[in-house]
């Protein structure tokens, strides 16, 4: 088959929060989750190095915040960021209920 659909809803979180989609999509390549923050949420500090993956972060709806090296990147709904392997990288989401699209390949 060219293609695999799953509804991410369907998919059961991880921390509550986060729904890996690489497995139920059967990815090669690339990692797709989405996250969905409460307010107040915030992310463990990490990096990618490791695994060679750089990361895309789309915020889709709310207001976050993405620490990348330190260095505080305020996000709204439509705003994308991408994360070299080696950066730190930190969300910290807003006062208000947020979705984040999240994207990695090596």
């Amino acid at each position: 088959m060219a293609y695999t659909k799953v509804n991410y809803e369907d998919v059961d979180p991880v921390a509550g929060s986060m729904h890996f989609l690489r497995d139920p999509l059967d990815c090669e390549t690339v990692g797709v989750t989405v996250l969905d923050c409460e307010p107040g949420w915030s992310g463990k500090a990490h990096d990618h190095a490791e695994q060679n993956h750089e990361e895309v972060y789309l915020l889709v709806e709310g207001e976050a915040t993405v620490t990348v090296d330190g260095e505080d990147v305020s996000m709204e709904a439509g705003d994308a960021v991408r994360i070299a392997p080696d950066a730190t990288r930190e969300i910290q989401n807003g006062e208000i209920e947020s979705t984040f699209v999240l994207v990695g390949a090596p």
